[in-house]
């Protein structure tokens, strides 16, 4: 079994939008306004990212996050540098011989990381 969708309550939609295209391949495919308001991204591999409105973002636990998996090290660190050249604000770095990531801020301050680890 495969989780392949994740819904966000974003303030600014296409803030929110332009974030996860930019940095994390939202814009595969087109993208999708439901009935409901509820605008549907989708990156290369079917995943569906599901952004709805929201007046606030809702208060989450200090621990929770949502990430991506890459398959080298070096994507990691590619990514951190896009990051901090854009201003991006970065919540923790991880970089040891088997594992290495990134955790930065999406524009409603939802935790998103990135992480390469060996198998």
């Amino acid at each position: 079994m495969l989780m392949r969708h994740l819904a966000l309550a974003v303030q600014d939609e296409q803030r929110s939008r332009r974030f996860y295209e930019r940095y994390f391949g939202f814009a595969a495919r087109p993208a999708r306004r439901y009935p409901d308001g509820v605008l549907m991204l989708y990156d290369g591999e079917g995943f569906a990212l599901a952004l709805g409105p929201a007046a606030a973002v809702p208060q989450l636990p200090p621990f929770f996050h949502f990430g991506f998996s890459v398959a080298h090290r070096d994507h990691v660190h590619h990514l951190r540098d896009r990051f901090v050249a854009d201003g991006v604000a970065i919540v923790e770095e991880c970089d040891e011989p088997t594992y290495c990531s990134v955790k930065c801020c999406d524009p409603d301050g939802y935790v998103v990381e990135v992480a390469w680890e060996i198998a």
